[in-house]
């Protein structure tokens, strides 16, 4: 007898799940599927079996970002949203929740907001962020340096994004590896993503209030600052929004980059040979392995029309950025390389183009840069086919990247270690922000939701 496929959408319904089996095991392939099937823009289900469009085109991609007056970045539009199907406690309400961040709404006041991010980050000298990538850098390789082997993924392509990003917002390096997790949570859409969701807004609340009292040269002392006067839950949700963005996207592509150097014979021969610059490698896995595979989302303002499928009011659309790069009508034969070339929608497009790809370009760059010339000969330590993939709708990143070296002492003399031994040996940090809940704590409200956040792993 037949079985039905479990990962297969409901019976008499044309979309596929984004979500469950086939979409984690494969999500590349499924998007391939579905554009043979559909063409350029493709029905699908989120969580919850919630419909919603994935554009695969790059072209219908550039149409959708481009043209806010038609396909908002305001979730107020969401027609399921206003009819109730989508409960308070969704996988995705930390994503689609309408909060007054400068992605999440359109026109004169999404000017407003996003200049104040823009203009702060400027204020950043490039030279400057280099050396605290540097720093990090050589301090998260000294502590494996002796061992002669490393996991590449959680004991540096994570944690030096997040821990730059909190040096750039003015925080203790203490909360680094905390908000690591959080972030990876909020990203993946699991049962536990609205309290991760809280656990960062609650540190981020005490860094502003900090700040207010003693400003520094930092993103949150700039945004505090700024002429807009912002307010400080807008101040909040725009640093969890940077926070977040610069976490998922730049460990994705420092992780991403470096598989690819240690996998692949001809990319690590071209870079060696000078062929290739370490700046054109990270923009050929931004083409073919984005850090980002979709985008939530855009919401139709009205009915109308994309690549020839009608779209309804309210109808929620993804992103999808991943397919798009790969799209047949750009790039007719994917093996070629695409030096040089930036046209790609790793960091989206449009007036909602991620204002920090600079910033995490910089934080890639320079750290693996600083890997690769300390451990000239760092070699993959399984074989290629037994690295693990963990995906979810948004994203798709390796779970490990167990690599060996030559060991060799540390190099960086007197630099203090990174923080976070503490969460390795089963304790917090010890200069955890006072309103964050540790290990044995049941904040009032959250207790079910917190234990299960602080005991996932």
């Amino acid at each position: 007898m037949h079985q039905p496929d479990p990962a297969a959408p409901p019976p008499g319904c044309p979309a596929h799940r984004l979500y469950g089996a086939e979409a984690e095991a494969d999500p590349m392939g499924l998007y391939e599927k579905l554009r043979a099937e559909h063409g350029s823009v493709a029905p699908v289900l989120v969580h919850g079996d919630l419909p919603a469009w994935l554009v695969l085109g790059h072209r219908e991609n550039l149409d959708v970002a481009r043209t806010p007056s038609r396909f908002s970045r305001d979730p107020r539009h969401w027609r399921d949203q206003q009819e109730g199907n989508v409960p308070l406690d969704h996988p995705l309400t930390p994503m689609t929740a309408w909060q007054p961040v400068c992605h999440f709404v359109d026109g004169v006041e999404h000017e407003r907001l996003r200049g104040a991010i823009t203009e702060s980050l400027e204020r950043f000298d490039r030279r400057g962020v280099r050396r605290y990538v540097k720093r990090f850098a050589d301090q998260l390789i000294d502590a494996f340096a002796q061992s002669g082997k490393a996991d590449l993924v959680a004991d540096f392509a994570e944690p030096l994004p997040m821990l730059v990003m909190t040096q750039l917002v003015g925080a203790p390096e203490s909360y680094g590896p905390r908000l690591v997790e959080a972030a990876r949570d909020m990203i993946r859409g699991t049962e536990t993503a609205l309290a991760s969701n809280e656990y960062v807004l609650v540190t981020l609340r005490e860094l502003v209030a900090a700040k207010r009292e003693q400003p520094g040269r930092d993103f949150t002392t700039w945004l505090l600052e700024h002429h807009t006067a912002l307010g400080d839950e807008e101040i909040v949700e725009h640093l969890r929004l940077v926070l977040i963005a610069a976490f998922e996207t730049t460990a994705n592509l420092i992780a991403n980059t470096v598989r690819m150097v240690l996998t692949d014979r001809r990319f690590r021969a071209n870079l060696s040979g000078g062929h290739m610059t370490l700046p054109d490698a990270l923009e050929q896995v931004l083409w073919d392995e984005p850090p980002l595979m979709t985008v939530l989302g855009r919401w139709a303002t009205g009915d109308t029309e994309l690549a020839g499928t009608p779209i309804k009011a309210g109808d929620m659309l993804l992103l999808g950025l991943g397919a798009a790069n790969l799209d047949p009508e750009i790039r007719p034969d994917a093996t070629l390389p695409v030096h040089g070339n930036r046209s790609h929608l790793a960091f989206s497009s449009g007036p909602h183009e991620c204002p920090g790809a600079d910033i995490g370009r910089a934080i890639a760059d320079t750290g693996i840069d600083t890997l690769l010339t300390r451990l000239p000969d760092l070699e993959l330590a399984v074989h290629e086919d037994e690295l693990l993939w963990k995906s979810s709708l948004m994203s798709r990143h390796l779970v490990a990247l167990p690599v060996r070296f030559t060991p060799r002492g540390a190099t960086v003399t007197g630099s203090t270690p990174v923080p976070g031994a503490e969460r390795s040996a089963g304790r917090p940090p010890r200069t955890a922000p006072a309103a964050t809940p540790v290990a044995g704590e049941r904040p009032a409200g959250r207790g079910s939701w917190w234990s299960r956040l602080l005991g996932r792993r």
